[in-house]
């Protein structure tokens, strides 16, 4: 027989961590983590501050844990299957991309940018593997294991240049997304085609790269604009 009183089921352990993590992370998602309280995250939570140090020691412990699932989401948006034209890929991921920091922006700057209640130690291993993780994701698109000192220049230039165009983009937002997503698949292009114009290596794998790209590609439609611009 019921009583008519609704039991509370209780949360396990690591069941109570990843909510908090979760609610942090959406928290972080309208502000800075330096922004957000303890007290916020445990309202949020429904649970008492206390609680909140029960299961994570202190405050950048959890700031660390929500930025730790923050970076490993965000490395993923670099997955993508090996088929087709690489300049499709590469606008696919820029998408997806540009899906994490729209939806995460005050936390994907705090994360990119530092600051005190996330640039330790840990954190930054954070960023560091985030960006790892898509350079050897291009690699693998590009199939080189291992590549030459002028394409490792490229790569993780792009990668910067990605990070950097993102975090300009959210002050103010002041350029379409979709331009800026296009623009940065257009940037490797171009920076693939400077460096290959110094090295016989890098034209191979620029005449590769072209040589699959169909009409309506990005890649094509680069090279579209730049002849227009030069007649």
């Amino acid at each position: 027989m019921t009583t008519g009183v609704q039991v509370r089921r209780r949360m396990g352990v690591e069941e109570r961590r990843q909510q908090l993590i979760g609610v942090a992370l959406e928290l972080f998602s309208r502000r800075s983590p330096d922004e957000v309280s303890i007290d916020e995250i445990a309202s949020a939570a429904g649970i008492s501050r206390p609680l909140v140090y029960h299961y994570f020691p202190g405050k950048l412990s959890l700031y660390e844990a929500a930025l730790k699932r923050a970076a490993d989401d965000l490395a993923t948006r670099f997955v993508e299957p090996r088929e087709g034209p690489l300049g499709a890929r590469l606008l696919r991921v820029m998408r997806r991309y540009f899906d994490f920091v729209d939806e995460h922006g005050p936390g994907f700057s705090a994360l990119m940018r530092g600051g005190p209640a996330v640039g330790s130690s840990a954190t930054n291993a954070l960023v560091d593997g985030v960006r790892q993780a898509a350079y050897l994701q291009i690699l693998a698109h590009l199939d080189i294991d291992r590549p030459p000192a002028r394409l490792e220049l490229v790569v993780r230039s792009w990668i910067s240049l990605a990070e950097s165009t993102a975090l300009i983009w959210l002050d103010g937002r002041r350029i379409p997304r979709a331009e800026l997503e296009a623009q940065l698949v257009h940037d490797f292009a171009a920076l693939t085609a400077v460096s290959a114009a110094y090295d016989d290596e890098m034209a191979t794998l620029l005449r590769r790269m072209l040589k699959d790209e169909p009409a309506e590609g990005p890649f094509t439609d680069l090279v579209g604009r730049l002849v227009a611009l030069a007649s």
